[in-house]
């Protein structure tokens, strides 16, 4: 867990060489996180099962530029929010776990609310 501290102090450090953290409001960073995950679904536009799997395979490099992209917003407004996103994580596989039990969940692919019929 020493390398998300690592990786949050990288960014902060760059922001900081920059002056930027004068522009971060937790507004514009949610922005920039969807933006960002937007530039990613882009790879996947409009391809089928096959054309997905050539272009991932072609175009590793860039995608993994644009996750690098959305956790660069992750671990920014994570830490501008002092939320501990280790702990949010951990919380969040918690419920999951409750929503989608192994017993109801497995091979299946409907909302937790289908699974338990509420």
């Amino acid at each position: 867990m020493n390398e998300i501290k690592e990786l949050t102090d990288l960014v902060l450090r760059f922001r900081d060489e920059r002056n930027w953290a004068q522009f971060h409001n937790p507004k514009d960073l949610a922005i920039s996180l969807v933006l960002e995950a937007s530039e990613l679904l882009e790879h996947f536009q409009w391809k089928n099962g096959d054309e997905v799997a050539h272009h991932i395979e072609a175009h590793k490099d860039r995608i993994g530029e644009e996750l690098a992209d959305v956790l660069y917003w992750v671990l920014l407004l994570s830490h501008d929010l002092d939320l501990d996103i280790i702990e949010a994580f951990k919380a969040k596989m918690e419920g999951n776990a409750r929503k989608y039990p192994v017993d109801k969940a497995r091979g299946r692919h409907e909302k937790y609310t289908e699974l338990h019929g509420l």
